[in-house]
């Protein structure tokens, strides 16, 4: 919201410097954007939340300012002069959708002289980003900055019948609205119309066939309150966001409309002269009943940790529109402002004064523990997943996961559709991620491509998918790795992530979980490129997935460096309970090491002979690790050779050569058993 301060002080006189003012408003929820200087003046604009469209306009904020510094504020009481013909004959209003219109103000001015604005008025809209038109039109932009309020002028003599009717559109309907298009309309959208065709889009944008112009004459002047949902939902299918819409869709104040109006007025008469007929026009269907709140001293006490002086909550709160009486001596009913419709509890108004007192003011206490602090679900198998990966150089990635619905695609598994949003904010996310490795693809591009070009990084977190017509959704853990994991310097060589650096992670973030034996199996899963994929599976189960992400995918995400990507289920790894510490001494006796060079066929693992060796059961097997491979020259097409190194050790006592020999035979026997193994000379 762009606000003029020489403006603002037309209502209330700060005192403060423009600098002061905007950080002061700042720490009362007004977060300032910018400070600039215009030819009307220095202009603060400031970011209003959604919940509050009372802020989008100067007198709001003059009232906020008026409440923070104990300033008085100017009432705004226009007394425009009425004539005696009475604007009720000279034109007629309807409500045949008065769950969508919930009042309906009318003013009917006559022998107006449509002409340009004068100097004053036309660089206040300017510098807030408005252009100038006539004076008509002007003077409802500015009561629209002024007030809040939107209003609209109709060319009176162009009304078939002299009437307003406000309706649901018919199906396939159309008007051609002030910005020359012509829009098709649906029947959840309202229209204002006259007696034979639509004029105007309810709370949006009026219709070119109204539009004043220099042989307008005779004016109905609208000024209303359209319901927040339908108004949005007609602006989002129309493609069409205005002024008037960016305030009716976040619900204004019902008791508005005839006060904007007769501003408007006011100002019509002073720029264009005419007459004003005598009386409003006003149907108001749906009347605001004054919610009442009970507002306790104790409450405050609780919530804030320090209890306010009844006089200054009576003073802010009566500052700021609401209307306190004391219940008893330690509480309040206090009655909310019409254009207060985000404040229903308690807690809202507590959160007012403490805007108003100072956040800052507070003294830092900690509520009293009225019950034991409970873990989160999973959240001890959560923080042993961070220390392990953060233990391996990576940082924690948190992405949302609304996502584009063609991105989406490329990550769905056979079988499954994607989770679409009903009432998505855009089309570009307007599903749910069905993996953690889309968004942590996202992720490496955009920070590869801002000069990021390391990264290690992990998710925690959730996706989505549709399978036979039943949502589902599934906690998984996603790593990333792309760039060197180790920078060259005088003293090493540069390292750069690879699969099995990505392996390596993989298998850090299992090791805490009590699971059966897990390995590596080959996958042809599309989104990772031929031979450098993987399944992770523990026993029966499948964990996961892990391979370097295919070049069709990193060409499409704009990925110009290899990237490396896992996901593991999480209910996989809940389901699996959290190994204990255990202590294990230092052994005092020596390990004993074997290399074994082995003829394999080219299908044959590494994990494979790692399984074989195992199995074997071996109580001195320490560790089994591929040393070396080697393929081509003398080595038979279908053949690789593989150097496998065991490590024997006991705890007991030293191992005897026979004892080492025997288990070297036993292992030999096995894999030429089990694989098809030859030991090499």
């Amino acid at each position: 919201m762009k606000i003029l301060l020489q403006w603002l002080k037309e209502y209330v006189d700060s005192g403060v410097a423009p600098e002061k003012l905007a950080a002061d408003l700042t720490l009362a929820g007004m977060a300032m954007e910018g400070l600039s200087e215009t030819e009307a003046g220095p202009l603060l604009e400031l970011e209003i939340t959604t919940n509050r469209p009372d802020l989008m306009s100067h007198y709001g904020v003059a009232r906020e300012v008026s409440a923070l510094y104990a300033k008085p504020l100017k009432p705004i009481e226009p007394q425009p002069v009425e004539v005696a013909d009475l604007a009720a004959g000279a034109a007629k209003v309807e409500i045949e959708a008065p769950d969508l219109c919930h009042r309906y103000a009318a003013l009917v001015l006559c022998n107006l002289k449509v002409q340009p604005s004068p100097e004053w008025l036309r660089k206040r809209l300017e510098a807030c980003g408005i252009a100038s038109i006539n004076n008509i039109v002007d003077v409802t932009n500015y009561v629209l900055l002024e007030l809040g309020h939107p209003t609209h002028a109709f060319d009176l003599d162009t009304l078939a019948e002299k009437r307003i009717v406000v309706r649901a559109a018919k199906a396939g309907e159309k008007i051609t609205t002030l910005d020359g298009v012509a829009r098709t309309l649906k029947p959840h959208h309202l229209v204002i119309a006259d007696a034979k065709r639509p004029v105007a889009l309810a709370g949006i944008l009026g219709g070119a066939a109204m539009e004043i112009s220099l042989r307008t004459k005779n004016v109905l002047l609208e000024s209303a309150w359209f319901e927040p949902v339908t108004t949005r939902r007609a602006a989002k299918d129309l493609g069409l966001r205005t002024e008037a819409s960016a305030r009716f869709e976040r619900g204004l104040d019902v008791e508005a409309p005839v006060r904007a109006a007769r501003r408007c007025a006011e100002l019509f008469l002073e720029l264009a002269g005419g007459e004003l007929l005598s009386g409003v026009i006003d149907v108001y269907p749906r009347r605001w009943d004054v919610p009442e709140i009970t507002l306790r001293q104790g409450e405050i006490l609780r919530t804030l940790g320090e209890a306010l002086p009844a006089a200054l909550v009576e003073r802010l709160l009566a500052a700021l529109g609401f209307v306190a009486a004391r219940a008893d001596q330690d509480s309040w009913r206090v009655a909310t402002p019409s254009w207060r419709r985000d404040v229903s509890r308690e807690i809202d108004l507590i959160e007012e004064l403490a805007r108003h007192y100072g956040y800052d003011k507070f003294p830092a206490r900690l509520p009293p523990a009225r019950q034991p602090v409970v873990l989160r679900p999973h959240a001890q198998a959560e923080a042993a997943l961070r220390r392990a990966l953060e233990a391996q150089g990576f940082d924690e990635a948190v992405c949302f996961t609304p996502v584009h619905p063609k991105d989406a695609e490329k990550f769905l598994a056979p079988g499954e559709e994607l989770a679409r949003l009903r009432n998505p904010i855009s089309e570009e996310t307007s599903v749910l991620r069905p993996s953690g490795l889309l968004s942590l693809v996202e992720t490496l591009a955009w920070n590869v491509n801002r000069g990021q070009r390391h990264l290690r990084l992990y998710e925690i977190g959730k996706a989505y998918a549709v399978r036979e017509g039943r949502f589902q959704e599934r906690r998984v853990l996603t790593l990333a790795l792309t760039g060197l994991l180790r920078e060259k310097s005088v003293h090493e060589d540069e390292q750069p992530a690879d699969f099995f650096a990505l392996k390596g992670a993989v298998e850090a973030a299992l090791q805490p979980f009590a699971l059966p034996p897990f390995g590596f199996r080959p996958c042809d899963l599309a989104c990772f490129q031929s031979g450098e994929r993987a399944t992770v599976e523990a026993g029966s189960q499948r964990l996961g997935v892990l391979g370097r992400l295919s070049s069709t995918l990193a060409t499409d995400f704009k990925l110009r460096q290899a990237a490396f990507l896992a996901e593991l289920d999480l209910e996989g790894l809940y389901a699996a309970r959290l190994l204990a510490p255990e202590y294990r001494p230092v052994p005092r006796f020596p390990g004993v090491t074997r290399d074994f060079s082995l003829l394999l066929d080219l299908p044959v693992s590494f994990g494979s002979v790692r399984r074989t060796i195992e199995s074997l059961g071996l109580p001195e097997l320490v560790a089994v690790a591929a040393v070396d491979r080697f393929r081509g020259g003398a080595l038979p097409a279908d053949k690789y050779s593989l150097l496998v190194r065991v490590t024997f050790q006991s705890h007991e006592r030293t191992l005897t050569d026979e004892e080492i020999r025997s288990a070297s035979g036993r292992i030999v026997r096995a894999l030429e058993k089990e694989l098809g193994a030859k030991l090499r000379a």
